[in-house]
Order: C-alpha cells, then structure tokens, then sequence
C-alpha cells in the first residue's frame, strides 16, 4: 500500500448536521436548540467559564503556588547500605553502579545518602555525598572523591 492509497475507513466522517434548512432536513424550525432563551439565539451562548453568576470552577480551584527551580539538578540516590555487597578496597564509581543494578543509566549523576551502616573499605567516587554518608564511609577506612 501506498500513502496516496490510503483513505478513512467508512463511518469515519460523518456530514456536519445543517440546522434550521426545513422540516424534511430533521433539524428544522427550532433546530435542535430549544424555543427562545439565549442558547436559541445567534452567536449562542455566554462566555465557556460563565456559571450563571456562580463563582466559576476556574476561580474556586487553588491558584498554582510554588515555584519551579528551572536550574535543579536530579540524582540518582544510593543509600551507604547498598555498598555492603561489594569487595574490600574496591573502587566503586557511577560505571559499577549501573553494572550492579543500583543505578539506572549514566543520565543522571550520582549522590551518596548515608541511611544504614559499611563496615568494608571502599574507595566510593560520585557527583555528591551527604555528610553522614561521607562520615560512615571514612569511619569504615575508606575514601571519598567527588566528580566533577
């Protein structure tokens, strides 16, 4: 098949309905809009948000509050527990932790969360830590390096 070859199934498009051409037409005299009141006449209807005088959904809602920091940087965080698994003196930096599973893809840069304890040494690299984490990690006899 090709592009020119395609069309719409049939049903797909149906006829606009053309009010008010006559009683065989099935929407004549009145056309489907009732008899008098506003919504009868042309140009039909208010404005889309006017309720009838009733404070309007858009006005009875909360405004948005808050603000948006366009310059916030997302980690993604590693607790000082999930290093337990891996070996004494190894290196541990973004590429292992993504071979381990901890951390998705390189997308994101990395932040060290002390919550839970280490007892192994490691030498543990990424974009930030927290300061407990940093604590526990030298307390245990390893090291910490920040990427830049």
């Amino acid at each position: 098949m090709k592009t020119h070859q395609l069309r719409q199934p049939d049903g797909a498009k149906r006829p606009r309905k053309r009010r008010g051409r006559g009683i065989a037409a099935g929407q004549g005299k009145t056309g489907g809009y009732g008899t008098k009141g506003q919504n009868a006449r042309s140009g039909r209807g208010g404005k889309p948000y006017f309720e009838g005088g009733q404070l309007p959904l858009v006005r009875r809602l909360p405004h948005k509050r808050g603000f948006s920091n366009p310059n916030r940087v997302e980690f993604y965080v590693v607790n000082v527990e999930d290093l337990k698994g891996f070996a004494a003196g190894s290196l541990v930096d973004p590429d292992l932790l993504i071979a381990s599973g901890l951390v998705r893809d390189n997308k994101q840069p990395v932040k060290i969360l002390g919550n839970g304890n280490i007892s192994v040494p490691l030498t543990v690299r990424a974009k930030a830590f927290s300061a407990s984490a940093k604590a526990k990690i030298e307390a245990a006899g390893g090291t910490v390096e920040v990427i830049e």
